[in-house]
């Protein structure tokens, strides 16, 4: 299991467009990619409806969290998807 906080830049945070290429990006992947959130919230980060539902918006910073036999692969991919804005 590979993990890493990561900061969201987007201006709007996570809603429907950049929450879709999270789940996307993610589901690239065979790891099970989680994420928590700084009050505590874990959401499955392949489920449209559980990124949305951790409300996170701008500026704040979650841990992703891998787990699987490409778990450093998708860790990489998904922080950097993050850090260059989630298509927006």
């Amino acid at each position: 299991m590979v993990s890493r906080k990561v900061k969201i830049v987007n201006a709007t945070g996570l809603h429907l467009r950049p929450a879709g290429v999270l789940c996307e990006t993610a589901m690239k992947y065979k790891a099970k990619v989680t994420f928590t959130t700084d009050n505590h919230y874990e959401a499955n980060a392949k489920s449209v409806l559980g990124v949305l539902g951790a409300c996170v918006k701008a500026g704040e910073e979650i841990t992703i969290i891998c787990d699987g036999e490409d778990e450093a692969t998708a860790l990489e991919d998904i922080v950097n998807s993050i850090e260059s804005g989630l298509g927006e």
